[in-house]
């Protein structure tokens, strides 16, 4: 009879090493010591071909670790190569890449595992916190997000491969890392992401600290010249259009490469190389790619400075992109110009007939960054009263004052029903002493030009104005002493005598919106189930708990309680509630319909 097959591990750590003393022993014991335990870890470690000790450590490790396995390899230059030795070999439900010169927090592989479990998610990101100075995305991890996509969140940002994937995606695709010395992770997690069924966010909880190690001998570091990037440039490009139809959601996906992976390195490294290789080896291939990928939809969403170099190199103006590329810094630093309600930068070409390039490649206006807090949200009456502040970012004041708290008449309150194509709503602001102070009353019953809000979620903006230049941005919520106040509902009575309530609620992402609808004399018993209290979970944002109460014979059968959340575009969530019949159900939800993803 033969012995029983060990158990399948829930994680595969994999690690690569290669010359990797003294950061690997901490990378590796980070793994060994993870709260999700040992018996449900297996970590992979593989040795490329290391020459200072780094095999030695590993098999000592091992010896005091049954779950750690060694594998030696000859070099392979990559750290492809060896991650895709450990993928040869995992056997866990999920995967985790751990770079030999970072380690995990302690709880990380558990709270991730947790969150993809609970969520049904493919890939989930651990917060990433930075050792040493290097360089760590923020936004994705503003807050956690149970279940996300790369279309509503910032996960896309980093393309980074030190996330817990689920292995059986990575097999169902086949996904391994190319042979290349930078840029081999971008493909591969880009690959991962287009084909996820869902991503989750852990940004509570720091899960893995990245560092450069003493000696600076990352290959991030050693390898980055361009060409070891072209490879790994051309492949992500490649990915991205394998997976997703031309149109809307390739051009968003498209952007972040674009930015990052064309006009940085072009700006960055081509002026490092020599003219010869500049102008014969990489110049046609950036230029290919800004002919080939990038829409005029991505153009005019990127920044005036890629716009720049996207005109010059779609025009074969080597010379130009060579120019512009060894000056950028310097040219970061010119002004600004208003004219007609527009703002443009002022870079040497502007303007320059000999330059011949439009005016739309030095257009900044709708990058203008405004600033504004909603200072108070109360109700007069039947009145949502909304004071606070704003102003354009390097917008000089009206009549000649200098500075940025200036507003001009015209400044405006903007209602958007939540998918919805009916007409905005613009509701007329007045200035509040000095500063860009300003007053917004909003009437429910007549906001709609005498008529009242439309029964639905409306979204609130500012149009913010200054010099004939107009900015809308999304209201926040106010804050007094840093916490969100959330207004209060209100029963208001519209013209024709119709009681309705409305109720301000501030979105996971801090945004100010009104739920308009809830009638306000409904009987208690004409309602099996009312809810009486929501408010979002005071840790883990993006989560609402739902309190209220059953009535009549629900009261008496709670077993196999749900609550159905339903978004305008059709799709559903599900949670199973908690019944308790004295106090709430409280109730995790997702992504409610009344709080869109995209805030």
């Amino acid at each position: 009879m033969s012995a029983a097959s060990p158990a399948r591990p829930r994680v595969s750590v994999i690690i690569p090493a290669y010359n990797a003393m003294p950061e690997l022993t901490r990378a590796v014991t980070s793994a060994m010591d993870q709260t999700l335990g040992p018996e449900h870890i297996e970590i992979i470690a593989v040795d490329d071909g290391s020459t200072d000790g780094t095999g030695d450590e590993l098999e000592r490790l091992a010896r005091t670790c049954p779950a750690l396995r060694v594998v030696h390899q000859e070099n392979s230059g990559c750290a492809g190569s060896p991650r895709n030795t450990g993928l040869d070999r995992a056997r866990g439900d999920f995967v985790f890449f751990l770079d030999s010169d970072d380690y995990l927090g302690p709880d990380a592989l558990r709270r991730m595992v947790a969150m993809a479990d609970e969520n049904g998610t493919d890939i989930v990101l651990g917060k990433i916190a930075s050792v040493g100075g290097r360089a760590v995305p923020r936004a994705v991890f503003s807050h956690n997000q149970p279940r996300t996509d790369i279309f509503s969140s910032h996960a896309y940002l980093t393309l980074g491969p030190w996330k817990l994937f689920r292995r059986s995606l990575i097999e169902r695709l086949r996904l391994r890392f190319p042979p290349y010395r930078n840029c081999e992770d971008k493909p591969f997690t880009a690959a991962a992401y287009l084909n996820a069924s869902g991503i989750s966010v852990v940004a509570d909880y720091d899960c893995y600290y990245v560092r450069y190690r003493e000696n600076r001998s990352n290959l991030t570091l050693t390898a980055s010249d361009l060409a070891h990037r072209m490879d790994g440039i051309r492949l992500c490009f490649e990915t991205v259009a394998r997976y997703l139809e031309p149109g809307a959601r390739r051009d968003q996906i498209m952007r972040r490469h674009v930015e990052w992976e064309l006009c940085g390195p072009l700006r960055a490294l081509l002026p490092r190389e020599s003219e010869r290789d500049a102008r014969e080896r990489f110049f046609p291939e950036f230029r290919h790619w800004a002919r080939t990928w990038v829409t005029d939809t991505i153009v005019q969403r990127i920044d005036a400075p890629d716009r720049l170099l996207i005109h010059l190199l779609r025009a074969d103006r080597f010379d130009d992109v060579l120019a512009v590329a060894r000056d950028a810094k310097r040219d970061a630093e010119c002004g600004r110009l208003v004219d007609k309600g527009r703002v443009y930068w002022t870079h040497p070409f502007f303007r320059d007939h000999t330059a011949d390039v439009p005016d739309a490649c030095f257009d900044i206006t709708d990058r203008l960054p405004v600033h504004h807090r909603l200072d108070t949200a109360r109700w007069h009456g039947g009145v949502l009263r909304l004071t606070g502040h704003a102003a354009i970012e390097g917008i000089e004041a009206i009549e000649g004052i200098e500075g940025i708290d200036a507003l001009e008449p015209g400044t405006e309150l903007v209602l958007r029903k939540y998918e919805s194509d009916r007409p905005e709503i613009r509701v007329p602001t007045t200035s509040a002493g000095t500063s860009g102070g300003l007053v917004a009353d909003i009437d429910p019953a007549t906001a709609d030009d005498g008529a009242p809000l439309e029964r639905g979620l409306w979204n609130l903006y500012l149009d913010v104005r200054a010099q004939d230049v107009s900015r809308v941005v999304r209201l926040r919520g106010s804050r007094e002493d840093g916490e969100i106040v959330r207004p209060p509902q209100r029963a208001v009575t519209t013209p024709r005598g119709e009681p309705v309530v409305v109720v301000p609620y501030v979105t996971p992402y801090g945004n100010l919106s009104l739920d308009v609808g809830g009638v306000a004399h409904a009987r208690d018993d004409d309602i099996p189930c009312q809810v009486t209290r929501t408010a979002w979970h005071g840790t883990r944002k993006a989560v609402l708990i739902v309190g209220g109460r059953l009535t009549g014979d629900v009261t008496r059968n709670g077993d196999g309680l749900r609550l159905r959340a339903e978004s305008g575009t059709g799709a559903v969530r599900e949670v199973a509630a908690r019944f308790e019949p004295v106090a709430a159900l409280p109730v995790p939800v997702t992504s409610p319909p009344c709080c869109p993803s995209n805030g």
